[in-house]
């Protein structure tokens, strides 16, 4: 199982890496630098340092090493010279590149969607999540069973590795598609048990935060239902939704944070999860949560949207949060310029979205409690206007019940 040895693995030394990418035909290296550098992040939230990054320059990954030759022994002869302990490659690989790959390099090599799954399974709490994580595991391992564990004879655990005594079971195809059985039908199971306590909420009118990871959901969710909910500055601080009860200006909703989405995603993680993602399936408003101060936060918007369109969640009346406006201006605007300036370069850039977003659109920062007052207000209004279309018989007393404000700081 995966998640059996996280203690274990948190207890080790911090390994050393080297992050691997392609640079193919549409892509550029200032792109494939932005997935590295994400790479990279996704590593340290997976306690690996990263040593040294190569890329290259092909037409379509090779299918024997997914790099060239030349590369694959550039890579070899760093990798032996400075101790390196695990390969990550940026794009998931085949069964045949991972059998290959390692028998070449002589460590345990991963792929971005491995890497995840691993990240996953540290942070899941619940029993949901943990049986979610280890379903997209076993479904991710069971094609790259064969020959998978033959390096447990020069390496000594490692990230999403287990004990050489284990091989035999976990390598066992009929025991892994048992297991993916047992899996799903202990989902459906859960699913069945929140499905009836979904209904207990009916009568309230439903708000999720999505987003890609790390954009501040949680900062945001701690800030409006005052409760102690974890949020750090790495990828996948939350795995599991979190649902608390908001009240605005007497008005109450349920307000749920979904675990933050990424690229490349791995596809066997977004189907285990769809049950949680069920949260903001279903709910009345979604809040999408944008870091604005990254660099491709554009880019970050379009895969939260893909991921909505494919969930089936994107017909839904949704705004545009954009959080960390602190680090925006910090970023991006000089600070010796006039303080006029600075504000009709920020007016300007804000009114550009707002435009693109037909006006559903807030800048905020949660750390810094900046613009909360105008964000509750825009939450209150909304939620106001669905209690009124779809609860009237519970929500006559909002008719002539006007927002009285609130402090920044409250």
């Amino acid at each position: 199982m995966l998640l059996e040895n996280n203690n274990a693995l948190q207890k080790k030394q911090e390994q050393k890496a080297v992050l691997v990418g392609l640079i193919t035909p549409g892509e550029s290296e200032e792109i494939l630098f932005e997935h590295l550098d994400e790479l990279k992040f996704l590593a340290e939230t997976a306690g690996i340092y990263t040593e040294e990054t190569f890329y290259q320059k092909l037409h379509s990954p090779d299918k024997r090493s997914y790099v060239g030759k030349g590369k694959l022994e550039e890579i070899k002869i760093f990798v032996k010279s400075q101790g390196i302990d695990i390969v990550v490659f940026d794009d998931e690989i085949s069964p045949s590149q991972l059998r290959n790959i390692e028998k070449e390099l002589e460590v345990t090599v991963l792929d971005r969607a491995m890497l995840i799954l691993y990240i996953f399974a540290l942070r899941a709490q619940t029993v949901q999540a943990k049986t979610q994580v280890e379903l997209a595991h076993q479904q991710y391992m069971l094609p790259r069973l064969r020959g998978m564990w033959s390096h447990l004879d020069r390496v000594k655990g490692g990230v999403g590795m287990k004990g050489a005594g284990e091989t035999e079971s976990e390598t066992d195809r009929r025991i892994a598609r048992s297991n993916i059985t047992k899996l799903k039908n202990k989902l459906k199971q859960i699913d069945k048990q929140n499905k009836i306590r979904r209904k207990t909420r009916d009568g309230m009118i439903r708000v999720s935060l999505v987003g890609y990871t790390n954009v501040g959901k949680s900062t945001i969710m701690r800030l409006l239902s005052k409760s102690d909910v974890f949020a750090e500055n790495k990828l996948f601080a939350t795995v599991d939704t979190t649902v608390r009860k908001v009240v605005i200006n007497h008005v109450p909703f349920l307000l749920s944070d979904t675990v933050g989405f990424i690229r490349k995603l791995p596809h066997h993680l977004v189907e285990s999860f769809k049950s949680t993602l069920d949260e903001a399936v279903e709910s009345d408003i979604l809040l999408h949560v944008v870091d604005i101060s990254h660099p491709q936060f554009e880019d970050q918007i379009n895969v939260v949207n893909q991921t909505l369109h494919d969930l089936g969640a994107d017909d839904k009346p949704t705004f545009l949060i954009f959080n960390k406006m602190d680090l925006y201006r910090k970023k991006n605007i000089d600070d010796n310029l006039k303080s006029e300036i600075k504000d009709e370069l920020i007016n300007d850039f804000q009114n550009t979205w707002m435009a693109k977003a037909n006006d559903n659109a807030i800048f905020i920062s949660a750390q810094n409690k900046e613009n909360i007052g105008a964000f509750r207000k825009m939450i209150y209004e909304q939620i106001k206007t669905l209690y009124l279309e779809r609860y009237p018989y519970k929500a006559t007393y909002l008719e002539n019940y006007d927002y009285e404000g609130f402090n920044e700081e409250e």
